[in-house]
Order: structure tokens, then C-alpha cells, then sequence
């Protein structure tokens, strides 16, 4: 029994640290949100349905949301599809190349693309003696779909590492039959190897939506507040000497349930997909 004692003690010395980061840094301003926007929480909502600021960021983020994920979720599944077919060695160095872009900050992939794609930038600049327009080029990373782009470059990276295990995993020759029977390879790839990559898929999809969503630091670095989307106008909002704070509060926890909802949506789905390969 003391030595049973002992092991709790110590698990619990263990996982102490943890316990007071996670109070400190996410629950106790959790607290402070949710007590903020109960001050009064049925004139702050009236308040927030009534701003169109609101609606228009909201609209913004989804949109930005949506593009960023599903061009990151088609490129990866490219990638994925080719990394699958590589021997291991060398699947192991392109991981690691693939890996860098989640190495940086949000500021320092903004900065990149700036150099690369800004009105001055290197690709700008090449591409303008091919007779595009420099400014429009240029003006386009400063632009909603520029922005969804530069999601991307981080984005890409979380779906291929999402699918590149189940595509590891996939036994080839079931599209060697397929192919054997007369089928293209689009009809082996819709009918064979869609269907069971799907739920992986899927989970991507959820990823990548979150991460996009709720991302703040790249697109404040890339085009300030420009673009209507949650987390900049929370950014905004929070900035001003006379914020609503209530207001603020709702704005942050919207923007919180959706990721977590999306978030919840990927988790089920990863079981629904381990409980169709154990049966």
C-alpha cells in the first residue's frame, strides 16, 4: 500500500507543472472570458448580432477557411501519393524537407512571402519580364486569396503527414487488379483508393479548416487588418482604448467553439476510420 502511495505521489509531482501551465495559460483566461461575456450577455449579443463588422469577418474567415483547406488537403494528397511510393530513406528525408514550413512563425512566413510575392519581390519581379503585371502580382498576397495562399505553404505540410500513414499502409495491388479489369486510373482512384482514404481525408479537411480559421499572426503580418476575418478583428477590437470588452469576450468564444467543433468533427472521425479498419 506504501509503495502504491508512493507511485501516486510521485505521478501526481510529475504531472504538477503541467497541472499549473494548463491553469495559468488556459483555463484561468478561459474563466476570464466566459466571466466577461456574462456581464451582459443578452445586450453584448444584441450588440454583436447588430455589428456588421461581425458578419462580414465571420463570412471572411469561413471563405478563407474553406479555400486554404481544400487547395493545402488537393496538394497534399498529391504529395501524400507520391511520398507513399518512394523507398523509406528516402520518404524519411522528403518528410523532413516537408516538415520545415511548421518550423516557422506566422511572422516570418509572412515576411517570406513578402520578399518572394510582395510588389518588389523576387518572383514579382521575374515574373514581370514574362509580361504579368508586376502590381497586380504584387497587390494579390495582400488580397484574401493571396492570404488563403500563403495558408498554404503551412497548411500542406498537416495534411500530408495526416495522409502519408494510411497511403504507407495502402496495398498497391488492389489498384494492380483494379487496373487488370479494365478500369483507369481515375476509376481505380475514385473507386478503390478514395473510399478508404476518405476518412483520413476528412480529418485533414478538419485540420487544416481549424488551423486556418483561428490563425492570426500571418495575416496580421501580411495585410494588418485589412481582410475581414475573426481573429484580426478580435485583434482589433482588443486594441482600441474604449473596447466593448463583453463584446469582445462573445467574439472569442465563436471563435473558439468553432475550432473546437471542427476539431471534435476530426477526432470523430479518426475513430470512426480506426473502428472501420478493426472490423
Amino acid at each position: 500500500m506504501t509503495g502504491l502511495l508512493r507511485y501516486h505521489l510521485s505521478s501526481l509531482i510529475m504531472t504538477l507543472p503541467t497541472l499549473l501551465l494548463m491553469a495559468g495559460f488556459f483555463f484561468l483566461p478561459l474563466f476570464i472570458i466566459f466571466g466577461e461575456a456574462l456581464q451582459e450577455p443578452l445586450s453584448a449579443l444584441s450588440r454583436l448580432i447588430s455589428d456588421n463588422a461581425f458578419w462580414q469577418s465571420l463570412l471572411g474567415s469561413l471563405v478563407l477557411a474553406i479555400m486554404a483547406s481544400g487547395v493545402s488537403v488537393a496538394v497534399g494528397l498529391m504529395i501524400a501519393i507520391y511520398l507513399a511510393k518512394q523507398p523509406a530513406q528516402l520518404r524519411m528525408l522528403w518528410s523532413f524537407l516537408v516538415s520545415l514550413p511548421l518550423v516557422f512563425s506566422g511572422l516570418i512566413v509572412a515576411y517570406g512571402f513578402i520578399l518572394a510575392f510582395g510588389r518588389a519581390g523576387t518572383v514579382t519581379m521575374l515574373m514581370s519580364k514574362l509580361g504579368i503585371d508586376p502590381a497586380w502580382l504584387g497587390g494579390f498576397i495582400y488580397s484574401p486569396a493571396g492570404l488563403a495562399f500563403a495558408y498554404c505553404y503551412y497548411l500542406t505540410p498537416r495534411a500530408i503527414f495526416v495522409l502519408l500513414p494510411i497511403l504507407v499502409n495502402f496495398d498497391h495491388k488492389q489498384l494492380l487488379a483494379g487496373y487488370s479489369l479494365g478500369a483507369s486510373r481515375w476509376q481505380a482512384f475514385k473507386d478503390i483508393l478514395l473510399p478508404q482514404i476518405a476518412p483520413a481525408l476528412g480529418t485533414s479537411i478538419c485540420i487544416t479548416f481549424a488551423v486556418a480559421f483561428g490563425a492570426y499572426g500571418t495575416a496580421l503580418a501580411l495585410t494588418g487588418t485589412q481582410v475581414n476575418i475573426l481573429p484580426l478583428l478580435l485583434y482589433s477590437r482588443i486594441s482600441d482604448a474604449g473596447s466593448d470588452f463583453p463584446v469582445v469576450a462573445l467574439i472569442s468564444i465563436i471563435l473558439l467553439t468553432v475550432c473546437l467543433l471542427i476539431t471534435a468533427l476530426s477526432e470523430w472521425l479518426k475513430a470512426r476510420a480506426d473502428t472501420t479498419t478493426v472490423h
